[in-house]
């Protein structure tokens, strides 16, 4: 999550931690050579999907959850971030 996620006015929000599970099926035309690095795979397949179906894209199948979890759950670095959030929007 980048710092621009959640806008500045976030007094009398509760915010938490979300486990989040994304599961998509579809058909993409794209270069062969693309599909041997995953982090570049990833990152154009994610620009796809935010851009819409079209000639090149198309979905099949779409399954999301997201399930709020324990703080206790999460890495430290990300505790620490969500008690700074929360420190934040009570001197707002």
């Amino acid at each position: 999550m980048n710092s621009k996620a959640l806008p500045r006015q976030l007094s009398n929000i509760e915010v938490g931690i979300y486990e989040c599970e994304i599961h998509l099926k579809f058909r993409l035309i794209e270069e062969k050579s693309l599909l041997g690095d995953r982090d570049q795979l990833l990152q154009v397949l994610l620009d796809a999907l935010t851009e819409g179906s079209d000639d090149f894209l198309e979905t099949v199948q779409t399954s999301v959850k997201a399930q709020e979890i324990s703080e206790l759950k999460a890495s430290p670095q990300m505790r620490r971030q969500l008690m700074r959030l929360r420190n934040s929007t009570e001197n707002a």
